[in-house]
């Protein structure tokens, strides 16, 4: 039970991230994506990948490094978008004195 458990869990967690990885990937579009945020999450789960591998989790294994993929490559676009385009930075508005 507890395998079956941990089998749903990261089957369910994985294919939540699949819709935003293909949309990603079929537009391009990154505006909204945090590159730090991305450059944790894809850190965390190489964490949960080698965790997984320690513990001999195959759940725990499988998920992430199907979700590492996802990641690096949505990762990968976000990068190529930055360097393209420039990082956006808000417009400062002047305060009146």
């Amino acid at each position: 039970m507890i395998e079956f458990i941990g089998t749903a869990a990261a089957f369910l967690t994985t294919c939540s991230f699949l819709p935003q990885a293909l949309m990603v990937l079929r537009t391009k579009d990154t505006a909204g994506i945090s590159l730090t945020m991305y450059a944790m999450f894809l850190t965390g789960v190489a964490a949960w990948f080698v965790y997984g591998v320690m513990i001999a989790s195959w759940p725990v294994i499988i998920a992430n490094a199907i979700t590492f993929l996802l990641a690096a490559m949505i990762f990968a676009v976000k990068v190529q978008n930055t360097l393209a385009h420039g990082a956006r930075r808000p417009t400062s508005i002047p305060i009146a004195s």
